[in-house]
C-alpha cells in the first residue's frame, strides 16, 4: 500500500535502558531519511496534532507500547485512554497506519496483570481494526490481507 510522503513516523517507546535505547537506535537508523519522526509516549493525538504539518502519511507504532504506557500511569483508564488516542488519530487528515502486535496467539500469561493487557490488547486490535479501511497480519515476515 503506497500512502505518500512526506511521512511522520510516530515512536511510542522510550529508552529505559541501554537494550532498549539499543533497540532504539537500530530501528531509528533503517527508516527512510526523508521520514520526519515524532516521540510521545502518550498524548499521541495531540502531539501529532500540533506538529504533523503536511504529512500525507503517520506511521504510528506502536500501539502495545502505548497501552504500557498508559498502564504505567493510570491503570484503571488504560484501554480507554489508548482507545481515545486511536480514534483521535484516525480523525487525522492524513493515512494513518497503526501498528500493534497481536498478543493473544501465544500461551494465557501466568500472571493478571499479564491477562489484563493481552485482553484490552486484543480488543484495541479489534478495535482498530474495524475502524480501518485495510488491515494486515504480518506472519514471518508475510503480510497477510485481513481486510
Amino acid at each position: 500500500m503506497e500512502c505518500g510522503e512526506p511521512v511522520v513516523y510516530v515512536a511510542t517507546a522510550s529508552a529505559v535502558d541501554a537494550e532498549m535505547a539499543e533497540r532504539i537506535a537500530h530501528h531509528r537508523a533503517r527508516r527512510p531519511p526523508t521520514w520526519r519522526t515524532l516521540e510521545a509516549r502518550v498524548g499521541l493525538a495531540n502531539a501529532v496534532s500540533a506538529d504533523y504539518g503536511d504529512a500525507a502519511t503517520l506511521l504510528v507504532e506502536d500501539l502495545t507500547l502505548l497501552l504500557s504506557n498508559h498502564l504505567e500511569l493510570d491503570g484503571d483508564r488504560a484501554e480507554a485512554k489508548t482507545l481515545d488516542e486511536v480514534n483521535a488519530l484516525l480523525a487525522l487528515d492524513a493515512h494513518v497506519i497503526l501498528v500493534g502486535n497481536e498478543v493473544g496467539m501465544g500461551i494465557v500469561p501466568p500472571h493478571p496483570l499479564g491477562r489484563v493487557f493481552r485482553d484490552a490488547m486484543g480488543r484495541i486490535n479489534q478495535a482498530a481494526a474495524a475502524a480501518c479501511g485495510e488491515v494486515y497480519l504480518t506472519v514471518a515476515g508475510l503480510p497477510l490481507r485481513l481486510k
